[in-house]
Order: C-alpha cells, then sequence, then structure tokens
C-alpha cells in the first residue's frame, strides 16, 4: 500500500514539474512571436507556430526519462532548444535535475552546451538585432542557467540531508529494537534465574520426601506424619518466596523486597536439608565476613548443590565446606557420595548450573563441578574476598 501511495506521488510530481517547465517557455515564446511581428519577418510564422512547439513538446517528453538517463537527456534538450522558444523551461529543469546529482563536470557540460547553443537560435528567427543584443542574450541565458544549477545543487544537497537523516532515523530505530530486545531477554533471564534459586531448592526436597512416602512401605506412623509435615512445609515456603518475588518482579512500589541470602543463613539452609531428609555436613574455617554480594552468591552455589544432590543422589551423603580468609580466596566445595540406593526417579538435569557459573563469573570468580572416582560428584568455586578493611586503613 505504501509502495501505491509512492507511486502515485512520484506519478503527480512528475506531472506538475513538466507542466511547470511548459509554462515557463510560454512567456520566451511569446516574446519571440513580438519580436518576429516587429520585424515582420518571412517564413518564419508557420516555424514559430508550428515546429516550435513541437521541439518544445518532444523537449518535454524526452524529460520523463530524465532520472534513468540524466546527462544524454539534458545534453539533448540543450541543443534542441536552439530551435524552439517555448522549450527555455524544458532546458532549464534538464540543467536543475542533472544539477541534483552535484557533479560538477556534469553541470558544467549541460551549462556550456546550452549557453553556446542559445546564439544559433537567430537562424531560425532571422530578425535585426541591436548592437550589443548578442552579449545581452548570451549573459541572460548564463544567468538562468547558473540560477537552474545553483536550485538544482540546492534541492541535490536537500535530498542527501533527508537521506542521511531518514538512514539515522532507520538505525536509531534498528537499535533500539536491538536494545529492547536484549532488554527483554536479560530480564526473561532474570525472572528464570530468581525463580530457580527460589524453587528449585524447595521443590526438589519435596519430591524428594513425596518419593519416600512413595517407595517406604516400612514406615511408621510418625515418620510419615514427619514427612507430611515438611511437604506442607516445604511448599508452604514455596508459595511464601515465590509470591516475594512476584512481587518484587511486579515492582509493587507498597511491597518490601525480600531479604537477601547471605552467608549466615548457611546454618538455616543445611538445617532445612536436613529436616527434609538429606545426609548433610557443614564445616566452615571462614575467617572474617565477606561482603553482601560474595555471601550471597556463596550461598547460592550451596543451594545449587543441595539441590543437585536431592535430585541424582537423594540417600548419599553430603559434605559441604566452605573456607579462605579476608584478602584471599574463598573456597565452597559442595561434594555428595555415591547414592546407594535411589529411592525415587532421577530428574532430568536442568539449566542450574549454568546460571550459577554465569552468577560466578560475574562475580569474579570460577566454577568447577564433575564427578569423582567413586561416582560421587562435587562442586567447587573459588569467590576473590578483598579485604576492604585493611584498603581503608590504607
Amino acid at each position: 500500500m505504501h509502495a501505491d501511495v509512492a507511486a502515485r506521488l512520484g506519478g503527480w510530481q512528475q506531472a506538475w514539474r513538466l507542466l511547470a517547465a511548459a509554462v515557463l517557455g510560454v512567456p520566451f515564446w511569446l516574446s519571440s512571436g513580438v519580436v518576429l511581428a516587429q520585424n515582420q519577418g518571412t517564413g518564419t510564422g508557420s516555424w514559430w507556430a508550428i515546429g516550435d512547439p513541437l521541439v518544445a513538446l518532444g523537449c518535454l517528453v524526452a524529460l520523463v526519462w530524465r532520472r534513468q538517463f540524466p546527462l544524454a537527456v539534458a545534453m539533448t534538450v540543450a541543443i534542441a532548444s536552439t530551435a524552439s522558444a517555448l522549450s527555455t523551461g524544458a532546458v532549464l529543469l534538464a540543467l536543475c535535475s542533472v544539477s541534483t546529482r552535484r557533479r560538477p563536470v556534469e553541470i558544467a557540460v549541460v551549462g556550456l552546451a546550452y549557453v553556446s547553443a542559445s546564439p544559433f537560435a537567430v537562424g531560425f528567427f532571422p530578425v535585426s538585432m541591436p548592437p550589443g543584443a548578442l552579449w545581452f542574450g548570451l549573459a541572460m541565458t548564463a544567468l538562468t542557467a547558473g540560477l537552474a544549477a545553483t536550485i538544482g545543487m540546492a534541492i541535490g544537497a536537500r535530498r542527501v540531508e533527508v537521506r542521511s537523516l531518514r538512514e539515522r532515523a532507520e538505525s536509531a530505530e534498528r537499535e533500539q529494537s536491538a536494545r529492547a530486545e536484549q532488554a527483554r531477554a536479560t530480564e526473561r533471564n532474570r525472572i528464570a534465574r530468581e525463580m530457580h534459586d527460589v524453587l528449585a531448592h524447595r521443590i526438589s526436597l519435596v519430591a524428594m520426601q513425596a518419593g519416600v512416602l512413595d517407595h517406604r512401605g516400612d514406615l511408621t506412623s510418625e515418620d510419615t506424619r514427619v514427612l507430611v509435615r515438611g511437604i506442607a512445609h516445604g511448599s508452604h515456603q514455596a508459595l511464601e518466596e515465590l509470591r516475594d518475588v512476584l512481587g518484587v518482579l511486579r515492582s509493587d512500589p507498597g511491597r518490601p523486597e525480600p531479604p537477601q541470602p547471605s552467608l549466615d543463613r548457611l546454618p538455616e539452609l543445611v538445617a532445612e536439608a536436613r529436616a527434609s531428609g538429606l545426609d548433610v555436613t557443614l564445616t566452615t574455617t571462614v575467617r572474617g565476613k565477606p561482603s553482601d554480594a560474595t555471601g550471597r552468591t556463596c550461598y547460592r552455589i550451596v543451594q545449587e548443590g543441595l539441590t543437585n544432590a536431592a535430585k541424582h543422589a537423594p540417600g548419599a551423603a553430603v559434605d559441604v565446606t566452605l573456607e579462605g580468609t579476608a584478602g584471599g580466596t574463598l573456597h565452597v566445595t559442595v561434594r555428595n557420595a555415591p547414592d546407594a540406593a535411589t529411592t525415587a526417579p532421577r530428574p532430568a538435569s536442568g539449566f542450574g548450573l549454568l546460571g550459577l557459573t554465569e552468577r560466578v563469573t560475574l562475580a569474579g570468580g570460577t566454577l568447577d563441578h564433575h564427578g569423582t572416582p567413586d561416582h560421587g560428584y562435587v562442586l567447587t568455586a573459588r569467590l576473590p574476598w578483598p579485604d576492604h578493611h585493611h584498603e581503608k586503613r590504607a
């Protein structure tokens, strides 16, 4: 539809420019007729009335192809204008059109051809010329040619500017679209990471407890009640944490941001894992307190390790080890032994380790995870721990 509108608009522009060129030549044609009448030129009336308009019509028709063959059409019209006063508007339009290309050599060639051919018009209209009329005619022809060339160059410069502005606008629009798409992808990744960090651990523990209920037929009533209470508590906690995360993602100004995990909450995390049935041992030799960002990353590493252990080795012992001092490196290790007796089908691996690797890399650390010779699994991370207190004293 836009192409049809553009084509229709281009057709109207072409038509009114040709009409303007025809109208512009009328005063020159009428003035030449007046001069012929005053000088009573013989044998020239028929040419003025018939030949001159026909040549002008041919020039106007040739101008239709001035965009495809600008130099050839302009030269043809400039030479043909010698035999037609009515085609003066056509030659000026041709010179203006070729000048929009802003090529000095082409403009000079067409302008010189137009000015040089103008004296030969006397041969078609043999009238007596007063002294100095030839030079006056050349000067007027050169003036009109210069004016047409100037207008054409100005139009060409404006077109270049408009084209540049359009390209810049399109480029800015493409960049804006790319930035918006990148922002959407980043937001999706952030939401996915938050959902995984909050829900994966809880749901894995609930799934493990449900698997124990499904596959163990020797549980006492008290053991069953403990597992059911653990499932209910884990489900409730998962819903609460999901509600908190959704509140933050929706940017609800009236809802306070939930507390972020830190290194101090690791014993609580390990205790919840033990209550859910995991055999977890926590050993820490950390001296000092790392920054909140480092502590939060350390918490997420241990949480992911416990989540994977609950998924893939629910009956295995898990050892969590932390060691490090300020000014050095914080080492985090989550190691689980092989699962001797799996009580539930093992779920497929997700993208938790990929997101955790990105998180650790952003913190300036390294993450490694691999199987052990005894068919267990180990997750290790090294996080930088700068000594800000020492730097402030220095």
